[in-house]
C-alpha cells in the first residue's frame, strides 16, 4: 500500500511563496510516516520554485498516494472559489495552512482550507467562512462573524462586533472599526476595502472605498 501523503500549495506566485514555508514546517512537525510537498500552477513559471517541484494540477493528481491533499495560496477570491469547486469535484482533500505562532482563543470556528499566516490572532467568539486568507500580523477580534473567500492582506484590524461578507477583500493596514452587539458593522460582499482605510460605518456590497475615514471610490460587481 502506498502510504504517500501528497499535499499542494496551489499558486507559485508571490501569495504561495509566502504560505509554502510555513506549510513545510507544518509537514515536518507532523507525525506523518510519508510526505511530499509541491507546488500546483496552471502555468508553471519554472520546474522548480524556492526548492519544491513545480507541477501542473492534472500532473499532481497522477502522483500516486495514499491521499491528495491542497492549500489554495491564490489571493483573487473569486479564481479561489473556481479552484475550491475543480478540487472538490476531484475529491482532493482541503487542509489549513496556519503559522506555528498563530494564537486561537475562546470559541473560533473556521471552515476549510484556511490560510493563517505569521502574527496572526483570533480572539473570542468568532465564525469564519471557508478558504479564509489573513496574512501576517492581522487580527479578527470578539464576535466576528466572516464569510466565505474573505481575504485579509497584512496588518488587517478587524475589531469586534464586525461582519464581512463573501469574497470582499480588506487590504494592508486596513482598520475596520468595532461594531455594536446586534449592530454590527458591516462590510459587504466583493466589496474592497484599500489599503490604510479606516472604516468607521458599513460597507455596501461591491463598493471599494479608501481614505481615512473610508469613503466610496468606486462601485464594482455584487457577484
Amino acid at each position: 500500500m502506498n502510504t504517500m501523503q501528497r499535499f499542494a500549495i496551489f499558486g507559485a506566485g508571490g501569495c504561495g511563496r509566502g504560505v509554502m514555508p510555513l506549510v513545510r514546517h507544518q509537514l515536518q512537525q507532523s507525525a506523518l510516516p510519508a510526505w511530499d510537498l509541491v507546488f500546483v500552477d496552471d502555468n508553471p513559471p519554472a520546474g522548480h520554485v524556492n526548492g519544491h517541484r513545480v507541477l501542473t494540477y492534472a500532473q499532481w493528481l497522477a502522483e500516486p498516494g495514499e491521499a491528495h491533499c491542497i492549500s489554495l495560496a491564490v489571493a483573487n477570491a473569486r479564481i479561489r472559489e473556481q479552484l475550491a469547486a475543480r478540487c472538490v469535484s476531484d475529491n482532493v482533500e482541503f487542509f489549513e495552512a496556519k503559522a506555528a505562532n498563530v494564537l486561537v482563543m475562546d470559541n473560533v470556528q473556521i471552515g476549510s482550507g484556511a490560510v493563517l499566516c505569521p502574527f496572526v490572532t483570533l480572539t473570542s467568539n468568532i465564525s469564519i467562512g471557508r478558504h479564509f486568507h489573513a496574512n501576517l500580523y492581522s487580527y479578527v477580534e470578539h464576535d466576528c462573524v466572516i464569510g466565505d473567500f474573505v481575504t485579509f492582506a497584512p496588518g488587517v484590524h478587524c475589531n469586534g462586533n464586525v461582519v464581512i461578507q463573501d469574497h470582499a477583500y480588506i487590504g494592508s493596514g486596513a482598520v475596520l472599526r468595532h461594531g455594536q452587539p446586534g449592530e454590527p458593522l458591516t462590510i459587504g460582499r466583493n466589496a474592497f476595502v484599500g489599503m490604510g482605510a479606516v472604516v468607521t460605518k458599513d460597507v455596501e456590497p461591491g463598493t471599494m472605498v479608501a481614505g481615512n475615514p473610508a469613503r466610496v471610490m468606486a462601485q464594482r460587481a455584487k457577484q
